[in-house]
């Protein structure tokens, strides 16, 4: 049957597309099919005349034709040619009393993330960050040379292709010396799993202890990216109160009798973010109810290297790995941007975690992780540990003068005897809420007092980090923020 009239196409097709003409040809007619234009059993020109009408090869038409009877938008009879198929629906499905409805909006577990980002700030001038290394430190030359060894060791061992989701065994064999020698712990290469990062190890912790009806504790003041990892696991977060040193063991005791606690996330070495130092006696006691109540202790043990004169005490997981999910990083120790973080757990849990890992990211990053394993072999990371140490130390010091010389009337703080920032608890709450509101105006950025707050009876303070600046730069932040902090 032939059209009387000539086939115009809405959209012209063009050869300089990325897109094959024939296939330009197919989506243009399934548009007028779908939009009504060409009705089920109207016909449609040869591809004779077809080709004519749009200035193409025959071949092009005849191509997009076979495409489209294939795919079952046309069908083709005999004499009367090729047309829209007759079976197509004539309008959108109709709901009968015995179907669900269509027009639903998916459902998805989780709220959006808030507008805030979680205690990342970001700053024009000055971050005054949570606690962040100063990575111009590390000699790049050196971390190059690292990473072209490397690659070659890989490449010689075929060694460059999907690997253990674990990690690199050459790095965690150097972890196992390490944890051994420095903090006392007993693990192999089969109870080490490598993350990206200390935050992806707590995410993934998270997710193997979260159970229906459970719930995890975490202190009143914590670090707000694990709280949002737990309750992203599916678990509410409850807060327990503090005391000046350290958290309230009585009121973890009382959690565990009301609820059913599944994990308690804890910063011991120094807590985060008041760089309080868990005594030995609470970490004990919490020992004992982690294995009366049946709940994991995930320990974040995020700057543990650096230390300014004081003998650190040895990790919980060091004399309590059966109930210790042990989280590790050695981001601070070299460099954020390389994103080596750690999990130390009985190798059942590891295995778990390993799994974890091979469903969302499939392995680590080998090159990356044999780079630093070389790094740790050749002794780099111990003399950069030492040299970055006393820059710290330096640094660390001079924010100390300018804190207690600028903001000893409106808020307390202590010397920290390690990691890399000072906590300063305000007692002048107008003060606080006038440097939060102005910093931004003079190019100042921190994380905000809330994002460290599981409660509204936790203190207000902001944590001030002091290694990723020149100790002169910091000061004048400190500076600035006191006289905001007066009507300055």
């Amino acid at each position: 049957m032939r059209r009387p009239w000539t086939l115009v196409f809405q959209h012209k097709l063009t050869p300089d597309l990325a897109s094959p003409l024939y296939m330009q040809l197919v989506h243009a007619l399934i548009h007028e099919i779908e939009r009504g234009r060409l009705q089920p059993g109207s016909p449609l020109p040869s591809t004779r005349d077809l080709a004519g009408e749009l200035g193409l090869n025959r071949k092009t038409v005849l191509a997009a034709y076979e495409e489209l009877v294939s795919q079952g938008w046309l069908e083709t009879s005999g004499r009367r040619g090729t047309m829209v198929a007759t079976n197509l629906p004539d309008g959108p499905p109709r709901a009968t009393d015995s179907q669900a409805p269509i027009d639903r909006a998916p459902i998805y577990r989780f709220v959006p993330p808030p507008e805030r980002a979680i205690a990342v700030p970001v700053g024009r001038r000055i971050k005054l960050d949570e606690g962040s290394p100063d990575g111009s430190l590390f000699p790049p030359e050196v971390l190059a040379r690292a990473y072209r060894t490397a690659a070659l060791f890989s490449a010689r061992r075929q060694q460059l292709g999907y690997g253990d989701p674990r990690g690199s065994e050459k790095l965690r064999e150097n972890l196992v010396t390490m944890l051994r020698e420095e903090r006392g712990m007993v693990a192999d290469a089969g109870t080490i799993c490598i993350t990206r990062g200390s935050q992806m190890a707590i995410s993934i912790a998270a997710r193997l202890l979260a159970r229906p009806g459970a719930v995890a504790l975490a202190e009143a003041l914590t670090y707000e990216p694990a709280v949002a990892a737990l309750r992203g696991a599916g678990m509410p977060v409850l807060p327990v109160t503090m005391g000046p040193d350290g958290i309230d063991v009585d009121a973890v005791e009382h959690a565990c009798r009301r609820h059913t606690v599944a994990a308690l996330f804890l910063t011991p070495h120094h807590q985060f973010p008041t760089t309080i130092s868990l005594e030995p006696q609470k970490r004990l006691r919490l020992i004992d109810l982690a294995r009366q109540f049946g709940f994991a202790i995930i320990e974040d043990d995020y700057d543990h290297e650096f230390r300014f004169g004081s003998q650190p005490l040895l990790p919980m997981a060091a004399y309590a790995p059966d109930v210790v999910i042990y989280v590790g990083s050695l981001s601070k120790l070299l460099l954020p941007a390389l994103r080596v973080g750690y999990l130390v757990a009985p190798a059942q849990v590891i295995a778990s975690a390993a799994h974890q890992v091979s469903v969302s990211d499939g392995m680590g990053n080998r090159l990356t992780e044999d780079a630093v394993a070389m790094l740790i072999e050749e002794g780099e990371v111990r003399r950069h540990l030492r040299k970055a140490t006393r820059v710290y130390a330096g640094r660390r010091d001079a924010l100390a003068r300018a804190v207690l010389e600028n903001f000893s009337d409106i808020a307390s703080a202590r010397l920290p005897a390690g990691g890399l920032a000072m906590w300063l608890e305000f007692q002048d709450l107008d003060a606080l809420r006038a440097i939060e509101a102005r910093a931004p105006d003079v190019g100042i950025s921190f994380a905000p007092s809330e994002s460290y707050r599981l409660d509204e009876s936790a203190p207000h303070g902001l944590r001030l980090g002091f290694a990723s600046h020149r100790s002169d730069r910091a000061v004048e932040a400190v500076e600035l923020l006191a006289r905001i902090g007066r009507g300055g």
